[in-house]
């Protein structure tokens, strides 16, 4: 069967993907790659030798696949405490896409990024707490990742607005060619503390930026909450 989608507005719009509602199941979503940028696209953007790569290479959903399959062989349920579930393929009428957690609030809104909500609050308590969990969970369990971009983590609420989870739902996996759990422990923590190290630094940016008028760029933010009228 064929999931239409062609009809239907995305709630999120990445840099390659668009990502909507499942029409079947609100509690998930399908990423597919954006109409208007190609693989040939995402190809020629990169230099040598990196454009040397066959096309498939440049597949977010492919890479994306790969990666969860590889976190949930290792860590088990563990990783799924700060990481959204992955379910395989289906097919649409704007290509394959993957099915993947749509992380919501308990009142049913779609879950709002790390950056929209530093941006629209700044850094609350609970909002820093929950940020100091991520951070303790990475560096505990050596999580691979390449950065922990702000827009890529979303913020969970409980129905009385409390933060009270972070999930990372993009950007997993090694960034270099050899795996990271190939190296020592000891390389392994440097490098994971290096990308919390960064993540906080991100953060520190982005509250520096609140007094400007807008906010910066089109990644983080929701084209719809998912649960009133879209």
């Amino acid at each position: 069967m064929t999931i239409s989608l062609a009809s239907e507005k995305p709630f999120a719009r990445g840099g390659n993907r668009l990502c909507y509602v499942h029409p079947d199941d609100s509690s998930l979503c399908i990423k597919v790659r954006r109409p208007d940028f190609t693989l040939a696209d995402c190809r020629r953007k990169k230099g040598f030798p990196k454009n040397l790569k066959p096309l498939s290479s440049f597949d977010d959903n492919l890479e994306e696949s790969r990666v969860m399959a590889a976190l949930e062989a290792r860590y088990g349920e563990l990783v799924f405490r700060h990481v959204s579930r992955c379910f395989g393929f289906v097919d649409t009428d704007m290509g394959r896409g993957l099915v993947s957690e749509l992380i919501r609030d308990d009142n049913g809104a779609i879950s709002q990024t790390l950056k929209k909500v530093i941006w629209d609050e700044a850094l609350t308590d609970d909002c820093r707490q929950a940020v100091a969990a991520l951070g303790r969970f990475w560096q505990a369990n050596l999580i691979p990742s390449r950065h922990l971009l702000l827009h890529n983590i979303v913020v969970q609420r409980n129905r009385q607005n409390r933060i009270y989870r972070l999930v990372v739902i993009d950007g997993l996996g090694s960034p270099g060619l050899i795996p990271m759990h190939f190296f020592p422990a000891a390389v392994q923590r440097k490098k994971v503390e290096k990308k919390v190290a960064t993540m906080h630094g991100r953060i520190e940016m982005l509250l520096g930026q609140r007094h400007e008028a807008e906010f910066p760029g089109y990644h983080g933010l929701l084209l719809h909450d998912g649960s009133s009228s879209q």
